[in-house]
């Protein structure tokens, strides 16, 4: 008999110091509670609790990911669009994470969409797409102005992926393609503009020495001359035209001859 009671005492010390001595984790905290009051918070290592008297509850220090679910927005400009985004979370302190709010990690998930599809509907389509890194700190400012009394620190909240109908996809598709002609468009003009000025400093260089343009006939004969091309040019020298250039310029600028005298008639009654 004595023996049993022995064994039972032992069994009921094990059990005593088992919920007595807890171990908590390099990132882990324990908020305790005395008779349903918070008296703070222990760890790491070994920690002692008062049995039945002291409750505590776990808390990890991590930074948590927490995906939002796909939200339908109504952006600024009446346009439909699906976003999802992640969020990046810690908890500072662990007391007020436990006390301030029920579930933290689900009031955090719930304050986060309403804050996706307000802070979103106040933007337009373009802004969505082009302006990410903007759009991106305003959701963190809101979200972490709202979760800072638990306690909880949101350090980044970043857009994953915007879902746009396929008419409107057709649309940014065409204003795209127009987008892109009208600057290849701008970009020949400019070539055009260029390459016109190149030539009249080329064509004032060789006014100045008329043979240059025999020399840049034999050079774009040496260019066209390829080893399989079987037809071959030969630039006119333009010398042998300045004789008839001149001798026409001579003949335009002499001046007309009078024109011939009618010779006066022996009979007076003849008409000429």
């Amino acid at each position: 008999m004595f023996s049993y009671t022995a064994l039972a005492l032992i069994v009921f010390g094990i059990l005593v110091l088992s919920s007595a001595i807890k171990v908590l984790r390099e990132y882990e905290r324990a908020v305790i509670f005395r008779l349903g009051r918070s008296i703070g918070m222990k760890g790491p290592g070994l920690i002692f609790l008062i049995p039945v008297i002291d409750k505590m509850v776990r808390i990890s220090l991590r930074t948590v990911a927490m995906d939002v679910p796909p939200q339908d927005v109504i952006t600024r400009d009446n346009v439909t669009v699906k976003v999802n985004a992640v969020i990046y979370l810690r908890v500072l302190d662990p007391t007020r994470a436990v006390v301030e709010v029920e579930n933290y990690l689900y009031a955090t998930s719930q304050i986060s969409q309403t804050t996706l599809r307000s802070t979103l509907g106040e933007a337009d389509l373009d802004e969505l797409l082009s302006s990410r890194d903007k759009i991106n700190k305003e959701l963190q400012r809101v979200i972490d102005g709202h979760t800072e009394p638990w306690g909880v620190k949101v350090s980044t909240v970043e857009v994953k992926n915007v879902d746009l109908p396929q008419e409107m996809l057709r649309a940014i598709a065409r204003q795209a393609e127009a987008e892109r002609e009208r600057r290849a468009k701008v970009i020949n003009a400019e070539g055009e503009l260029q390459a016109s000025q190149k030539l009249t400093e080329a064509a004032a260089v060789i006014a100045t020495q008329p043979l240059a343009i025999q020399l840049r006939y034999l050079q774009t004969l040496a260019e066209i001359a390829t080893e399989n091309n079987s037809t071959t040019l030969f630039p006119i020298p333009i010398d042998l035209f300045e004789p008839l250039i001149r001798a026409r310029e001579r003949a335009a600028a002499a001046p007309a001859p009078p024109p011939p005298a009618l010779a006066p008639s022996s009979d007076p009654g003849r008409i000429p």
